[in-house]
């Protein structure tokens, strides 16, 4: 049991009363009072779209206040920029990367904060020395002159984190900090959070992944709807508590398999290798299959060479060797659009750089894969188009009040939603889909669980990789783990924890390569 938090010792450092947001259509915020206690961790949570990021937006100076009053230290303040926010000593990591690909991992750590020599030029010496140092604080081996762009995401996490640190803020704002971190990186952050702590620094954590929040906060507050539905110190909270106040009862579990049969194999892969830069393989020598209508877990830590795969399977990688099928016959088209008119569908990691047009609307993103099926020669039937588009609204339950609204207006679950049912529109026969769940609230990682058990039992074959070992074992009809680009062992659904988690341990390789479904090719 967590225990009670000392208030002494965690002074309010900033206080918002009485906190409106009003967007057209749309009350982000509703009257809402939120303390930040010095010293602790103030764990925000609430389902996408109740609020939470909209708060810490108001509270990192992004986004103005329509009414109610921030006071830091008991004086009132009014931050109309970032940088009034920075002033009064707040930093925040977006949920979403907000870092510049083409440039190093120091000049991002240091953007606009660059240390200068004399006051003249930027003394860059000193900016790659201290990035060295925050990326040997946070244990990873990344170079400051590498380009950020080549990192992959929960390397670029890390360089978010990195840039919060190098603030030395007295308040600490982490908006799912470790949706793509694995368990190792996600134990050096909580060192490092512990490290803040007792330095007085503020942070707040929000996360949807509720056994986080009981480890490591000391306060919680939650959201619903834009409005605060619980608030109290940490000590007695469990996740029964925290699931009722933000959906007002219980999760239904969604994630049991609909009962069908599956069908004959509807994807086979053949000893595909990845060549990694410098010697090695990113992916070595893997031969896996999928049947119609089974779902394939893929587990591994971060750079097991698991979205490299599914890379190699989309035609990502033209320096890939090896051979795949689709119902028995050889793909050979050498670039994405083949691979989708041969029925292989990916929704990708990062859905807002891989997956959607963040300056185009639902519906432009939604039909972006299809757009075929609505053109005659050179003609574009926008009618058809909507009419399409909004058919997959209703089918994969968008909360959106247009399709002409921007995708950008969308919480992260219902992006996430619009990525599939792109997906989906291309009439896959597979479905490739990478960490599905990543950065979502329980109410839609629900819906989507659910989604793809339907679409299972319609008949579609699903490869999905996950980070999260509960979900794999939840979810798959079979797993297969990876590690250091190989497969490391195969299990059958009701595995035991402890036997996938040895598997994923690099070094640990065993049976590597040929791991096929038995019944599928025999």
């Amino acid at each position: 049991m967590t225990p009670a938090p000392n208030e002494e010792a965690h002074p309010v450092g900033l206080t918002i009363r009485g906190a409106s947001k009003v967007y057209p259509g749309t009350v982000a915020l509703k009257n809402v009072d939120f303390d930040i206690r010095m010293g602790a961790v103030n764990v925000l949570v609430g389902e996408n779209g109740a609020g939470k990021s909209t708060l810490m937006k108001v509270i990192a100076g992004v986004e103005p206040l329509t009414e109610g009053e921030i006071t830091v230290a008991g004086r009132p303040v009014v931050f109309r920029t970032k940088d009034d926010a920075a002033a009064n000593g707040i930093g925040i990591v977006f949920q979403e990367l907000n870092l510049f690909p083409e440039m190093s991992v120091s000049e991002n750590v240091f953007m606009a904060r660059e240390p200068l020599r004399f006051g003249i030029d930027i003394d860059r010496e000193s900016v790659e020395e201290r990035t060295r140092l925050l990326m040997h604080r946070l244990e990873q081996d990344i170079d400051p002159n590498t380009t950020l762009g080549h990192l992959r995401i929960g390397q670029q996490q890390i360089v978010e984190i990195a840039k919060a640190l190098a603030q030395d803020a007295k308040i600490l704002i982490l908006d799912e900090p470790t949706s793509a971190l694995s368990a190792t990186e996600v134990e050096v952050l909580f060192r490092i959070i512990d490290e803040l702590k007792v330095q007085g620094v503020g942070i707040v954590y929000i996360s949807h992944r509720l056994d986080e929040l009981i480890r490591i906060g000391d306060y919680i507050t939650v959201l619903r709807d834009g409005e605060i539905t619980g608030s109290r110190p940490m000590q007695g909270v469990d996740i029964p508590w925290i699931v009722q106040a933000m959906i007002g009862g219980e999760s239904k579990d969604f994630s049991q398999s609909l009962s069908h049969e599956f069908g004959a194999e509807v994807f086979r892969a053949e000893d595909i290798t990845l060549p990694k830069l410098g010697g090695g393989f990113m992916v070595d020598h893997m031969s896996l299959s999928v049947r119609a209508g089974e779902i394939l877990g893929l587990y591994g830590l971060m750079g097991a060479g698991r979205s490299e795969f599914l890379e190699c399977i989309m035609a990502q990688h033209p320096e890939a060797s090896g051979r795949f099928f689709v119902e028995g016959e050889e793909m050979r088209e050498k670039h994405v659009a083949g691979r989708i008119a041969r029925g292989i569908a990916l929704v990708p990691e990062d859905r807002k750089r891989d997956g959607l047009v963040q300056i185009m609307s639902v519906r432009e993103n939604i039909t972006l894969s299809s757009l075929a099926q609505f053109t005659t020669i050179f003609h574009l039937s926008l009618r058809k188009e909507a009419a399409r588009a909004l058919e997959f609204i209703k089918r994969m339950t968008v909360k959106v009040a247009s399709p002409d609204n921007p995708i950008s207006s969308l919480s992260g679950g219902n992006q996430q939603k619009v990525v599939i049912g792109k997906a989906l529109m291309t009439g896959p026969k597979l479905l490739l889909m990478d960490e599905p769940s990543r950065g979502i609230d329980i109410g839609a990682k629900a819906e989507i669980y659910h989604k793809m058990r339907t679409l299972a039992a319609e008949g579609i074959g699903i490869l999905f990789v996950t980070s999260d070992l509960e979900e794999v074992l939840a979810l798959s009809d079979r797993i297969i783990v990876m590690a250091d680009g190989r497969i490391s062992g195969e299990f059958d659904s009701g595995a035991k924890a402890a036997d996938v988690i040895a598997a994923a341990s690099p070094g640990k390789t065993r049976n590597p390569g040929n791991i096929m479904n038995k019944e599928a090719v025999s």
